[in-house]
């Protein structure tokens, strides 16, 4: 029986086995490096706040076309709206 006596990185497979794990070390420090020099911005802390008022203001854009949306559904199914 005859072994092989060659060094393990002569071996083809052994590359591709490892370089599968390699790809994903080096994809990962890339990620880092970016995460970390390129943060987010600092969220408005009133963010929260804001969003209440527009959506405020959209119900009261609702409530003041309601009239309107009664007659252009009235005048569509030519019913009467219940009051």
């Amino acid at each position: 029986m005859k072994t092989d006596t060659q060094p393990w990185w002569k071996f083809g497979y052994a590359w591709l086995v490892i370089s599968g794990p390699l790809v994903v070390v080096v994809a990962s420090f890339i990620t880092l490096y970016l995460a970390i020099s390129r943060p987010d911005p600092v969220i408005d802390p009133d963010y929260y706040a804001k969003g209440i008022n527009i959506n405020k203001t959209l119900d009261a854009q609702a409530a003041a076309m309601a009239p309107a949306v009664i007659a252009r559904n009235h005048a569509a199914a030519g019913l009467k709206p219940a009051e």
